[in-house]
């Protein structure tokens, strides 16, 4: 893919606009497929525990183009526009696409290092073994929100006190906005089991991206100094 630097600011550059439109059709078509023909995609596209039998490597990938509700998806597409194209911009489509895979790989290991975890803790309780394989088989995790909030940290790190009117109406510089999201993301995934949100998925992403963010700088800093 040739990198896109365009020479003027573009609302809707080409990875953007090629990631909102793999999720929308992806979306539309996993709806049809179940509602007309009882298949359900996100058994082979949704991210599962690496011991369960609905388990496939290629789910690291995939499943950031599964969603589990209109809403779900208009909330993710909407932040991956609001955030990504101005870093599209910035950085150049292949810099920004490398981005988007590499933090929502990174979100799906985090969410898997605790599903494992959650896993120890079941049998150290003694539950039995149909118990664990009907948990393993059933945590699945879908949607771009981890490359979302990796999105929102690097925006947040690059643009800090720019600033975002949060339900349209109120002005937030976006460091304040990075650190609350943070923060209900850690607090709700320390305590708040059973929402059926993957809340260490979007800690991941955000930990991700700072990673790599961390590392273009000092390679730069490197490059720039000899």
């Amino acid at each position: 893919m040739t990198d896109f630097r365009p020479q003027s600011f573009s609302l809707l550059p080409p990875v953007v606009k090629n990631l909102l439109i793999i999720n929308i059709i992806l979306f539309l078509l996993t709806e049809v497929l179940r509602n007309n023909f009882g298949i359900n995609l996100v058994r082979f596209l949704g991210l599962y525990y690496p011991l369960s039998e609905n388990f496939l490597p290629t789910q690291y990938f995939t499943y950031l183009f599964m969603h589990g509700s209109f809403w779900h998806l208009l909330f993710n597409m909407f932040a991956l526009w609001m955030f990504g194209y101005t870093l599209e911009n910035a950085w150049g489509s292949k810099r920004f696409l490398f981005f988007f895979f590499f933090v929502g790989v990174g979100a799906g290991l985090i969410q898997n290092i605790v599903v494992a975890f959650e896993v120890w803790n079941f049998t150290q309780q003694g539950y039995s073994p149909v118990s664990v394989a009907r948990y393993m088989n059933n945590a699945v995790v879908i949607g771009a929100s981890g490359s979302v909030y990796g999105i929102l940290l690097a925006f947040g790190m690059m643009y800090p006190n720019m600033k975002v009117y949060v339900y349209f109406l109120f002005p937030v510089k976006v460091k304040y906005l990075v650190f609350f999201l943070g923060m209900l993301a850690l607090f709700s995934g320390v305590g708040g089991g059973g929402t059926g949100i993957a809340h260490f998925a979007h800690l991941g992403g955000m930990l991700f991206a700072f990673i790599l963010i961390m590392y273009w700088r000092r390679q730069y800093r490197r490059n720039n100094f000899y």
